[in-house]
């Protein structure tokens, strides 16, 4: 058998290790970082205007920076640099470089113009309190050129990842998470409003984030700087993949925001109960899908310009047999745990009791659809190695729809809850849209040893569902117990699950187990000799 599938399989897993132990990190620091926020601030009126304030800038981030521009760009820079000279990839980054500069200083502007419009759009509910509602407006005013900041860094990172370097751009969120973090604890006596604080915090990090960012580039030789020559042809490119990638390639975080203007009419608290929820989901999330899906954009990138085909679908069921590998039992794990996760990391301070019991319900519909999350990454990445942003942006609009549907019908009965299970749904049938146009585009991907390998998933996941049950049999989990005994629960849960669930997986000799080990051995052998 040709080495090439295994060699790229390894890429791949080396990559998203790389992507995932960073993310990791910056996760732990963004759990800390709502901890305090949590803490000091709970869950009410000042908490739902910055959740909505922040998210207005967070979403246009993955919009036009994450979103669009790193998944447009990646397959152009790519293509030009196995197809052309480095010189005409790096004239290519620096036109794209200051053509995006001039939009987000235009963006950002207008984005402080109207935030009065912005928040009335998107979180009506706050109109008829107007405390809240000025308070959103200040707080989006002061965090809107965030967009600027944070969408260069994507452009840094997706050079970084073309060049396949990962960790620099992985790493770069904890300089958000620490300068919020310190913000909170240092800065809100300082203010008027102390959530002010925060806010202050994330202009920081956004500084932070990009300063970050630019001594890896000047080490790889790539020194960004200005041109105007906007005809050059493969900036056309980018700007065509743009458009509909905008829609394509975040439906996740559209759905979210969909559910904090919905929020907005519930009691107050909703939006707050799924701000928290979303986060504990967007672990393994951040950690392993997004980890997958951007380690695998350059390689099928790579594939598509080379003309190699077989090799990119080969890649495509490797890729998501990993990511199920993670999904399948993250998702069990989060519905058996979710209100010990709740009650552990949240439940303090302000947000007593009652907030953590409805957090945990958001947690619960958020987790079914963690798995369609997660896919999603892979066959997005997929279609645009293909500079196919077009079906995408078609199975988001459905999705959209199917979200908005849902959101309206279950809201009321199920309250916050309704709003997260929709977001599932409308990602679920993402999924099957994108599932079979792909397969109509390039052929059947999947085999017996995808169905065998998720099979041996599913077994190994069901362990570890029984070894949580039998731990919450000898440890009893107690809501109004010490926070010790409760972490204790927790902690017990969560190591052995995981040890019953990589037991069994190797034990069933589940081959994404086998490729990671073989994977780490190699590298750690490979510094062996150095």
């Amino acid at each position: 058998m040709d080495d090439a599938p295994h060699s790229e399989s390894s890429r791949v897993v080396r990559a998203a290790g790389i992507v995932g132990i960073a993310t990791m990190l910056s996760r732990i620091f963004g759990f800390l970082r709502d901890m305090v926020v949590a803490g000091f601030f709970g869950a009410g009126l000042t908490t739902d205007a910055f959740f909505v304030a922040f998210r207005i800038p967070n979403l246009l981030r993955r919009l036009l920076a994450e979103g669009s521009l790193t998944v447009s760009f990646v397959p152009v820079f790519t293509e030009y640099l196995r197809n052309k000279t480095r010189e005409e990839a790096l004239e290519l980054a620096n036109i794209t470089f200051t053509a995006l500069s001039i939009i987000l200083a235009v963006v950002s502007l207008s984005g402080v113009l109207f935030s009065p419009l912005i928040v009335t759009i998107m979180a009506p509910g706050f109109v008829k309190t107007p405390v809240q509602y000025e308070l959103a407006v200040f707080l989006t005013r002061l965090m809107f050129p965030y967009i600027f900041l944070i969408s260069l860094v994507a452009l840094c990172m997706g050079i970084l990842n073309s060049l396949r370097h990962f960790a620099a751009p992985a790493l770069s969120p904890v300089a958000l998470n620490l300068t919020m973090i310190l913000a909170a604890l240092t800065l809100r006596g300082f203010f008027r409003e102390p959530i002010f604080a925060l806010a202050v915090g994330v202009m920081a990090g956004g500084i932070l984030q990009l300063a970050i960012q630019w001594p890896f580039l000047v080490k790889m030789g790539v020194r960004l700087k200005p041109d105007f020559h906007f005809r050059h042809p493969g900036v056309r490119r980018i700007g065509m993949l743009m458009l509909p990638a905008t829609f394509g390639a975040a439906i996740y975080q559209i759905n979210v925001f969909i559910g904090t203007i919905l929020a907005s009419l519930l009691p107050t608290g909703s939006v707050s109960y799924l701000y928290y929820a979303d986060r504990i989901v967007e672990l393994p999330l951040g950690v392993f899908a997004i980890a997958v899906g951007t380690a695998t954009l350059p390689s099928f990138s790579e594939q598509v310009a080379l003309g190699k085909m077989e090799e990119l679908k080969r890649t495509i069921a490797f890729s998501l047999r990993l990511i199920l590998f993670i999904t399948i039992p993250a998702t069990v794990a989060l519905i058996a745990l979710r209100v010990p996760i709740i009650f552990v990391l949240f439940q303090r301070g302000a947000f007593d009791a009652q907030a953590a019991l409805l957090t945990a319900q958001a947690l619960l519909f958020y987790s079914v659809g963690l798995w369609a999350f997660s896919v999603i990454r892979i066959i997005v990445a997929a279609f645009y190695s293909l500079q196919d942003t077009k079906a995408p942006m078609k199975a988001a609009i459905v999705a959209l729809v199917v979200n908005i549907a849902f959101s309206v019908a279950l809201m009321f009965p199920l309250k916050h809850g309704g709003i997260a299970l929709a977001t599932s749904i409308a990602s679920v049938v993402n999924v099957g849209m994108l599932w079979v146009i792909l397969k109509r585009r390039i052929g059947t991907m999947l085999d017996g040893e995808f169905y065998r390998s998720v099979g041996k998933t599913v077994l190994a996941s069901l362990a570890m569902w029984g070894v949580i049950l039998l731990i919450g049999l000898i440890y009893p989990w107690q809501m109004s117990g010490a926070f010790s005994t409760r972490l204790i629960h927790l902690l017990l849960c969560m190591a052995g699950g995981g040890a019953a669930f990589f037991a069994a997986a190797f034990l069933l000799r589940s081959s994404e187990i086998l490729i990671t080990l073989g994977s780490l051995s190699r590298r750690i052998a490979g510094r062996g000799k150095v």
